[in-house]
């Protein structure tokens, strides 16, 4: 249970950001479509909450980045040792550490950039969104923190997070976690579509696209999620052939954090209803109309750091590509459909040949 509540815990600050750029846009604090008072404030809030947010991570990682440099020229002797540590992981790490800050720092940096309105604008011209918009302004630059954990990912390494996350004795069963992760997912879409704010249950679902498939749309989702685990089961073998194997690191992490869902009927489902559920409403549903289908896509597979830069990491991108085509055809009712049937079926082939 502490577990879950740590899983909501996490992702609170971006739930009370969306409801503050929603309420700056919020029709009933305009006038004339201008902002008012209230409109005008909780935009400066919104502005503040990114800028200060932004600021503590630029200055933790330039710090973490700036110390590993001087300890590289003598100037500050870092504990090698801890009592009861793997001597070898902690000099990985300590190796790591100017990685680790500029995975910090670098991306924060951005995400400061992008509160500018002139790069907004620009970005706007290739970019369905309104550079005067606090919503679409508030989710660019937060996108930051995805490139922020996808990079943290490289720079500690997929074997050394592998170790650090290595529980001995029984492994814990990661479904609760995971469903509340998801259905966090799923709120942070809705109120980020302007439930609660600017919209009602039913607008905001209908802005996320998502309807009551028709049965057609029931049957193309399941043959499209086929095709998919066809398709990345086929370009695993073709790389395999060539000599390109799958990171061994990829295998150990990801059997640690999902490893145990393979065991049973209501695991292999939850890896696939979960992320339909939560993955679809935030990436095809909320982002998707908004950032397009190319960063869309890329964000989508930088959420699956745990894959690091491999094999994984191409099949999520181009399974992404193909559920935002299919958003952009149909709608994200269908890419759950599609995302389900696909991550249920390798789940399954993954637990028949374990």
């Amino acid at each position: 249970m502490t577990e879950v509540i740590a899983v909501v815990i996490q992702f609170i600050p971006l739930l009370i950001l969306l409801l503050l750029a929603n309420g700056a846009e919020s029709p009933r604090l305009k006038k004339d479509g201008e902002r008012g008072g209230a409109s005008v404030t909780l935009m400066v809030f919104s502005y503040v909450f990114l800028a200060i947010s932004y600021l503590f991570m630029f200055i933790v990682g330039a710090m973490i980045h700036l110390t590993s440099f001087i300890a590289t020229r003598g100037g500050i002797d870092l504990p090698a040792e801890m009592p009861g540590a793997d001597p070898k992981l902690i000099d990985t790490l300590l190796q790591s550490l100017p990685y680790v800050g500029a995975s910090f720092w670098v991306p924060s940096l951005l995400g400061l950039l992008l509160l500018i309105p002139a790069l907004r604008r620009m970005i706007a011209r290739v970019l369905p969104i309104r550079s005067d918009h606090m919503v679409h302004t508030a989710s660019l630059s937060f996108s930051m923190c995805i490139w922020i954990y996808f990079f943290f990912f490289i720079a500690l390494g997929l074997d050394t997070i592998s170790k650090l996350t290595a529980t001995p004795g029984e492994v814990a069963n990661p479904m609760p976690e995971l469903w509340a992760q998801q259905i966090t997912f799923f709120l942070i879409a809705l109120i980020g579509v302007g439930w609660l704010t600017r919209r009602n249950l039913g607008e905001s679902l209908r802005r996320l696209g998502l309807v009551l498939p028709t049965p057609r749309q029931v049957l193309i989702g399941i043959g499209s999620g086929l095709l998919l685990v066809a398709g990345a089961l086929l370009l695993e073998n073709l790389a395999h052939w060539i000599g390109f194997t799958q990171d061994p690191h990829v295998e150990k992490l990801t059997e640690e954090l999902l490893g145990p869902l393979y065991g049973s009927v209501w695991g292999i489902l939850t890896l696939g209803l979960s992320a339909a559920l939560g993955e679809e409403a935030i990436f095809r549903g909320a982002l998707l109309p908004r950032f397009g289908l190319i960063l869309t896509t890329l964000l989508f597979t930088l959420l699956h750091s745990n894959y690091g830069l491999s094999l994984s990491t191409l099949v999520v991108f181009l399974v992404g590509l193909v559920l935002g085509l299919l958003r952009n055809r149909y709608n994200t009712s269908t890419t759950m459909v599609v995302h389900a049937t696909y991550n249920i079926s390798l789940g399954t082939l993954a637990a028949l040949y374990s």
